[in-house]
């Protein structure tokens, strides 16, 4: 059996033409995708508990591995908030995984959000990581539109080997994300 078309791409096609352009003296100091994280806040779910497992719901069909609750750290009685709430949902991919939720990401999610015109390059936290902030859950083929009760935005973040922006953007521009120019 054959792995995730992405990884394949990498290790044959990526890997040549990042140490192309940076040249790197050893092989394994080529960047590399480490894992994908997925999250999710929830500050509705202070008042309705359902909100947190309709989210668990959909984020394990969007990733296609369990998701977890995240829960609050304190006491934040503004927000009638206590410790240990459920208010988020996550999910960590690695491996196989990652490499085909990166390509249902790219193929077809991407391209269901109205007016794209490619992801912005502002993401980059200086350490080789990049962040994506997806408004609405929908655009993910595999959440029916009619069972959602409330649509929601969830951050992706890709973390990477890469030292420097410059490097974990040439990564994810060759995986297919499709930056604004």
């Amino acid at each position: 059996m054959e792995g995730p078309r992405l990884k394949t791409k990498y290790q044959e096609e990526i890997i040549a033409k990042l140490n192309e352009e940076f040249g790197y003296e050893n092989l394994m100091e080529v960047p590399r995708l480490k894992k994908i994280c997925l999250s999710q806040g929830l500050g509705a779910a202070v008042a309705d508990k359902k909100v947190v497992d309709s989210a668990m719901e959909e984020m394990t069909m969007i990733a296609g591995q369990k998701a977890v609750a995240t829960k609050s750290k304190k006491d934040i009685s503004n927000f009638k908030l206590r410790k240990g709430m459920p208010i988020g949902v996550r999910v960590t991919l690695r491996g196989e995984k990652m490499y085909e939720f990166l390509d249902r990401l790219i193929v077809s999610s991407l391209a269901r959000i109205r007016d794209f015109r490619g992801i912005k390059e502002n993401g980059f936290d200086g350490r080789g990581n990049y962040n994506l902030g997806i408004t609405e859950q929908i655009i993910f083929p595999e959440i029916d539109i009619d069972k959602v009760n409330r649509i929601t935005g969830m951050d992706i973040t890709f973390v990477t080997s890469a030292k420097t922006d410059k490097e974990a953007k040439a990564l994810l521009r060759e995986f297919g994300l499709p930056f604004k120019k």
